[in-house]
């Protein structure tokens, strides 16, 4: 089992679940359910099944990871050693109800832009320690990963640029340390920066926090100059569901959204013996 999964365990049981030992009866066996009481896409099913059975504990699905549920619907049902499931309660809800809520976001934000060519994608602003399983909900949800971590590919920041002198001095400057399996791309604020940036080679273009209209400007002059196709245009950068449709519109081919993972609401599920 995940030594993360292992380590909430510890956490929520400290020296023992001394309630749990005063008030169930040691070896008695029962069954349970997981239950939504709220409605979104599901999530984590797989991952809390092996924390289940890595503990003896018997797992019938009823629903599956990416199914969209509603209030009231059964999730998976248990059976198995009582004090055994009580110490798993709470640590398999909050994983599960964590990953549902990420799945969830992505999942509105994708059904907002499904009718345009471009990809939503979340970033590496996840909670501290469960960055995988944010991640696997996010592709759950129907949204792109972006890095897993920081060996993934080049991915050169203002802080790399203002430690480095340019945007393109940061970009010649990894072209020529990194192999070329990896890709590179670059954050840029300016018209000019982004123009360089792929006539220069990168792989894809971060326009950081720029208006629907500096998009819109970027995209105009790459096109102008006959260049638009050679570098993937990724905008970021305080993007909601009420701007989503507007960056799509302008031919984008990737937007990021730090919201899907650093500020999704869980969805609420309870267990019932």
């Amino acid at each position: 089992m995940d030594r993360i999964i292992r380590y909430m365990l510890e956490e929520d049981e400290g020296f023992g679940d001394i309630t749990s030992n005063a008030v169930v009866e040691k070896g008695k066996e029962i069954s349970a359910q997981i239950v939504s009481k709220d409605e979104g896409i599901l999530a984590g099913m797989d991952v809390i099944r092996e924390v289940f059975e890595e503990y003896g504990i018997k797992v019938k699905f009823w629903l599956t990871d990416g199914t969209r549920i509603s209030k009231n619907d059964l999730l998976m049902s248990v059976a198995g050693d009582a004090r055994t499931i009580l110490l798993l309660e709470r640590t398999v809800l909050n994983l599960s109800m964590r990953m549902s809520g990420v799945a969830t976001a992505a999942n509105h934000y994708v059904e907002l832009v499904k009718d345009y060519d471009v990809r939503v994608a979340g970033t590496r602003k996840t909670s501290p320690a469960i960055a995988k399983f944010d991640k696997y909900a996010l592709g759950v949800g129907g949204a792109d990963t972006h890095r897993f971590s920081l060996d993934d590919m080049v991915l050169i920041k203002d802080n790399h640029i203002a430690a480095c002198g340019t945007p393109l001095e940061a970009l010649l400057k990894a072209k020529s340390n990194v192999s070329f399996s990896k890709k590179i791309e670059i954050e840029v604020e300016t018209l000019d920066d982004a123009v360089e940036c792929v006539k220069n080679g990168a792989d894809i273009v971060m326009l950081d926090n720029m208006s629907p209209l500096e998009v819109s400007e970027v995209i105009d002059k790459l096109t102008e100059l006959n260049i638009r196709q050679s570098s993937l245009i990724e905008v970021s950068g305080g993007i909601t569901d009420k701007t989503i449709v507007e960056y799509a519109k302008l031919g984008v081919d990737i937007i990021s959204i730090g919201a899907l993972t650093h500020s999704s609401r869980s969805l609420n599920f309870s267990m019932k013996f």
